[in-house]
């Protein structure tokens, strides 16, 4: 089997072997010699075989795109869990070019301060003078145009209030000289571990959704399009159907998104339960809510907290684990809490559709099923699915 990138279906290409293992062979479409109606020009020169690896889907048009996300989602879970559901993957508003949305950008330095992108499946670092598919207010700063010596990283952050960040990751036993930016931005340096040091302004950010008010650390998690916050909560909340009164638990809660949505919605006599790991994530989640004292947040790895927590039942459990998914232990334990209604944020369509049929080995069916395009001119896809108790 041969995996070519910068190809698309239907295509005749020269195909240049890039990895070969013992089950399959990676290479590069290097030229095209019947090229498909979808193709397009990619609209960055820095996109390309042997170029810079973040965005790998720009020879192909947006409509096309969705199509092959699309297929992506079905095939995986009819491989993975045996279930034939077709999804069509949705584009979020604000983008109809699939180009200057993304609100955090990581650039990789090299020891000379040059900074870039690095290049697919490589260490190696493509320097770039711009990222098209980043918002405009990443590029205000002008960190390409800076030399970060010192720096092994540089992330760039924007948030939906106007704010600026810089998040500098320093190489071991090195300090970081930081330049002046062509814009304002709060500087901060990243100590490992999740923890960050500002040493220009707070580098406390605000992320605004409705007419509430998130507050996110440096670096800490955040959707990167500026719409997929909006869109993914008024998924989940339509798949969760919450009702006042219930007790519901938010795992993997990150900053309080959508436990914020949830207390609202379960009002004053009901209960919401959060769990993260991240110390920041903590802080900034509970004075998210400080205004809904029916959510809780405690810190804690989910393999572990709900037990610690003794937390033996609910009416209905949200999870977004990270890309790896939970693993069959965790839905295991969140299949024993009999929860009528599990709604599981993924930005990994294998991991999801794995665990959906672990699911099911406890008796949970998938009833719905939502695709987002939350990553224009990359292959990821954002998706909501609803797991309910037979």
């Amino acid at each position: 089997m041969v995996f070519v990138r910068h190809a698309l279906p239907g295509e005749r290409v020269v195909a240049e072997i890039t990895e070969e293992t013992s089950r399959f062979l990676r290479a590069d479409a290097v030229e095209i010699l019947a090229p498909s109606p979808d193709r397009v020009e990619a609209p960055c020169p820095f996109a390309g075989p042997g170029r810079c690896g973040g965005c790998d889907w720009q020879h192909a048009s947006l409509p096309a795109q969705r199509r092959l996300k699309s297929a992506v989602v079905a095939e995986q879970f009819q491989r993975l869990a045996g279930i034939e559901r077709d999804v069509a993957v949705e584009e979020l508003p604000g983008t109809p070019d699939g180009l200057g949305w993304r609100t955090r950008v990581q650039f990789a330095a090299r020891p000379d301060g040059v900074v870039g992108l690095r290049r697919h499946r490589s260490h190696e670092i493509e320097p770039i003078d711009a990222c098209l598919i980043a918002q405009p207010e990443i590029e205000k700063a002008g960190v390409e145009h800076r030399n970060w010596r010192g720096a092994s990283g540089v992330e760039v952050i924007a948030s939906s209030s106007g704010e600026r960040a810089v998040v500098i990751t320093p190489r071991p036993r090195r300090t970081v000289a930081v330049p002046d930016l062509d814009a304002a931005a709060a500087v901060l340096v990243d100590e490992g571990r999740g923890r960050t040091r500002a040493v220009k302004g707070s580098g406390v950010l605000h992320e605004r959704v409705g007419d509430r008010t998130f507050q996110v650390t440096g670096s800490g998690f955040w959707q990167v399009h500026p719409e997929a916050a909006a869109t993914l909560l008024d998924a989940v909340l339509t798949f969760a159907d919450v009702k006042p009164g219930q007790w519901a638990l938010d795992l993997y809660c990150g900053v309080g998104l959508f436990a914020a949505g949830l207390a609202e919605a379960v009002g004053p006599d009901g209960a919401v339960f959060g769990i993260e790991s991240e110390q920041a994530a903590v802080r900034d989640a509970r004075r998210n809510l400080r205004d809904l004292p029916q959510a809780t947040v405690e810190r804690g790895r989910v393999e572990d907290a709900l037990d610690r927590f003794e937390i033996e039942r609910a009416d209905l459990v949200v999870v977004d684990p990270p890309r790896a998914g939970l693993g069959r232990d965790v839905v295991h334990r969140v299949a024993d809490l009999r929860a009528a209604r599990i709604v599981y944020v993924s930005c990994d369509p294998a991991t999801l559709a794995r665990d959906v049929a672990w699911f099911g080995e406890h008796g949970y069916t998938l009833s719905d099923l939502r695709a987002f395009d939350a990553f224009p001119m990359t292959h990821h896809v954002e998706c909501v699915a609803l797991l309910v108790a037979a």
